[in-house]
């Protein structure tokens, strides 16, 4: 594999159809996340209405970056539409109607001593609220 196609199967593009689709709901005027890369998508001043498939690697940005920056430019009133990678539980959960939030990073207890997680993760809580019968 030659060089330049080592680098072009390092990046993963969104299929088209899903982008138009996404694009006749939203009506994107901004790419901070292009291939090739023309631009640091991280530093610029970002669109009214954003389309963001983040690089995965930390080189390019990651996709904590790219929420950081999502997150700086809706305090300036713009939105964004982020595709991220999750595990299939969470597209379950999702696809049946759940209602999320951050827990933050929960420091779970032992259950031999009680002493707290050293190096908690960040937890999500899922609500599924009950279907009226």
């Amino acid at each position: 594999m030659s060089q330049q196609e080592e680098i072009e199967h390092s990046y993963w593009i969104t299929p088209q159809p899903l982008y138009r689709k996404l694009d006749d709901e939203f009506h994107f005027d901004f790419d901070p996340c292009p291939f090739p890369k023309k631009n640091d998508g991280l530093t610029l001043e970002w669109g009214k209405m954003n389309y963001v498939n983040p690089p995965f690697r930390k080189k390019d940005g990651s996709p904590t970056a790219f929420a950081r920056k999502a997150i700086e430019e809706q305090q300036k009133g713009k939105s964004s539409v982020i595709v991220l990678p999750t595990q299939s539980y969470v597209n379950l959960l999702l696809s049946a109607g759940a209602e999320c939030r951050s827990l933050g990073r929960v420091r779970w207890l032992s259950t031999i001593d009680g002493s707290e997680m050293k190096a908690p993760s960040n937890i999500t809580l899922f609500y599924l609220r009950g279907k009226a019968q």
